[in-house]
């Protein structure tokens, strides 16, 4: 009995020191919430571009990116929707 317990305490203890050197999950923004974000879209920026061969590829570098594209190209014009062209204005 006493050995039981004995070793339930030490397995309980590795488990939880286990658990400190899991990285908290990092909460996942999206595309228009960075949009609406200047602040914390120029420091996730600053963030991925320090360490891109880790940070390039995960969700929140990719949505700040992403978003930083589009407030830039919005801000140049670049977000004018244009309709495809139809057959008839192709042959005028």
């Amino acid at each position: 009995m006493k050995k039981s317990t004995a070793l339930l305490v030490v397995a309980g203890t590795l488990s939880i020191l286990a658990g400190c050197n899991e990285k908290q999950a990092e909460v996942v923004q999206s595309v228009d919430w960075y949009k609406a974000h200047k602040a914390e879209r120029a420091g996730m920026m600053a963030k991925c571009k320090a360490n891109p061969g880790e940070l390039a590829a995960t969700p929140n570098c990719v949505n700040a990116g992403r978003a930083d594209s589009a407030v830039t190209w919005g801000a140049k014009g670049g977000a004018i929707s244009v309709k495809p062209l139809t057959a008839e204005q192709i042959n005028k």
